[in-house]
């Protein structure tokens, strides 16, 4: 095992160190526990080397020292890192018996989508009974200002977050009943803090519609938004309208499902 302090010289301490310090990490979630010169071992560093990117982690919180000294272990802030993916986790498995009934009732395709970064991006997908499109839109990025839960997600934000996601977005047509006016959006995306929901009508698609409510996490922040969506002939202006009890139940029953409470 030689010295490396040139190699680490060379990449000024960078991908390669962030590369080791994620190695150790995994060792480290591996072995349960470590010490200096196991952890040196493994990445084939030296002892200095792992001794200073251990103490790094352990900074940061991500690693701690087990109570015999020299033995490292991952700590809490590993956690505290997962906490955003754990979350999501939480979100999907909570909600997917809710749409799963709301597909069934409402006979076409229920997606769960959140905010990333200028972008609805959908978490799940349940098709109902009437739904003949094999489009699967799980993992794809959507834009806000054409797309039902997109007007939701934007609507909950304060006015400058939602300004700065718009400019950052702009607003492309798609269709030619896309919205591209900064005002007529804002109008929508008021109308759609009054009643609860959010519709789109051939924005995105021609043919397709959608009509979108939000969700909310324990703490009563707006997490996620649930839609149905399915050809305009059949979903049409005034089915949505009158759909609009069921979605916004529905998503209130998730809510409720991660831990919040209505309060009057």
């Amino acid at each position: 095992m030689g010295n490396d302090s040139s190699g680490d010289r060379a990449d000024g301490g960078g991908v390669q160190s962030v590369d080791r310090a994620i190695s150790i990490l995994e060792i480290l979630s591996r072995r349960r526990e470590a010490g200096v010169s196991e952890v040196a071992g493994e990445i084939g560093v030296h002892k200095s080397t792992a001794f200073r990117l251990l103490g790094a982690l352990e900074t940061r919180g991500l690693v701690e020292q087990a109570e015999d000294r020299g033995k490292y272990r991952l700590s809490f802030g590993i956690i505290r890192l997962a906490g955003g993916v754990a979350a999501r986790l939480d979100l999907t498995q909570q909600s997917r018996p809710v749409c799963r009934r709301l597909a069934e009732e409402i006979g076409e395709t229920v997606n769960l989508a959140v905010l990333r970064s200028h972008y609805a991006v959908n978490l799940d997908q349940v098709r109902g009974p009437s739904a003949v499109t094999t489009q699967n839109w799980v993992g794809q990025l959507t834009p806000l200002h054409a797309t039902s839960s997109g007007k939701v997600l934007l609507a909950h934000l304060d006015g400058r977050h939602r300004a700065r996601l718009i400019a950052a977005a702009g607003l492309e047509g798609y269709t030619p009943a896309t919205i591209t006016s900064a005002a007529v959006l804002e109008e929508q995306l008021e109308e759609a803090l009054r009643r609860g929901y959010a519709v789109t009508v051939e924005e995105l698609e021609i043919g397709l519609n959608a009509i979108a409510a939000p969700v909310r996490s324990h703490d009563g922040e707006i997490v996620a938004a649930v839609s149905a969506s399915g050809p305009a002939y059949r979903l049409s202006q005034e089915r949505m309208h009158g759909l609009a009890p069921v979605l916004t139940a529905g998503a209130e029953d998730i809510s409720r499902r991660l831990g919040y409470t209505a309060r009057s």
